[in-house]
């Protein structure tokens, strides 16, 4: 657990196929892809405690663990394994995103474990006792995927890289994607909910969605985004950061790129931060560019 601090971001490149573990753009799957400078290939750390009562999973106190959960630097959404089969060339149950909706989440929870390899090569064990492993060892068309596996191998070989923070602050987000034809609208999805707070200039915020406000939101764009929901809040939209929180109990998580493709007519919590108060000035960001 050693290469794991609280708060801190990391990669984890496969040591067999020298790609990276990666948030997709639906927001729900994982798998190996080659980009390193990507905020889908960062992830940081949540070190939790369980404990009686700790219903804040702030890692505070004594009691079993520590337990180590990552959650995506691109989307918040937090690295799980599920009781259902990996897709078919897969080996193993399948691993997946979620929201960590309440306050113990067993599917979340993992253990960094020494492989034998070398100190910066580590093994993912879940606590039911399976591995985060890639696949495609010998078949290579198949050598994106991940699942979880109690078979121990190298394919279970994970090189941590550590992230710095960027320096230099909110890196800018993308502009404003291009328009599809006029037609589509008619075909379109109605969209997501998107239900918003304000942070107070500490950086505190209500954490009971009865004190947020909503609105119905269509499309991917972060830009777009920042514009409805600086108007919603009465700031330039140059003016504010947008942090998501994927589920109740998950750690908030600076917005920087677009949305995910998926989650349609889901729920997007976002707590908005004014440029310039002590909250806003405490946010930290992974330098994926940095070498």
């Amino acid at each position: 657990m050693d290469r794991f601090q609280d708060g801190h971001y990391v990669r984890l490149r496969s040591r067999v196929h020298r790609t990276y573990l990666h948030a997709d753009a639906d927001g729900e799957t994982v798998t190996l892809s080659q980009p390193r400078a990507s905020m889908n290939a960062a992830w940081r750390v949540h070190i939790y405690n369980v404990q009686g009562g700790d219903v804040d999973g702030d890692g505070s106190g004594n009691g079993d663990g520590p337990y180590l959960l990552l959650h995506s630097a691109a989307n918040g959404r937090y690295l799980a394994t599920t009781d259902m089969p990996a897709r078919p060339g897969l080996i193993g149950l399948r691993a997946e995103l979620r929201d960590y909706d309440q306050p113990e989440v067993e599917a979340i929870r993992w253990e960094a474990v020494g492989s034998g390899f070398a100190d910066d090569v580590v093994l993912l064990r879940h606590v039911d006792g399976r591995y985060l492993r890639a696949n495609g060892r010998y078949l290579h068309w198949n050598s994106t995927g991940i699942s979880v596996d109690d078979s121990v191998s190298s394919m279970m070989h994970w090189i941590v890289e550590t992230i710095p923070f960027r320096e230099a602050g909110m890196p800018a987000i993308p502009g404003p994607l291009p328009n599809g034809p006029r037609f589509s609208s008619i075909f379109s999805s109605v969209g997501r909910r998107i239900r918003f707070v304000r942070a107070l200039e500490d950086g505190d915020y209500p954490p009971e969605v009865n004190s947020w406000r909503q609105f119905w939101f269509r499309g991917r764009s972060a830009f777009s985004l920042r514009g409805n929901l600086a108007a919603h809040v009465v700031v330039d939209d140059q003016n504010i950061a947008m942090c998501v929180r994927a589920g109740r109990h998950g750690r908030l998580t600076p917005l920087v790129v677009n949305l995910p493709d998926g989650g349609y007519g889901g729920t997007l919590e976002i707590v908005v931060f004014v440029i310039g108060t002590p909250g806003y000035n405490a946010l930290q960001y992974p330098d994926v560019d940095a070498q």
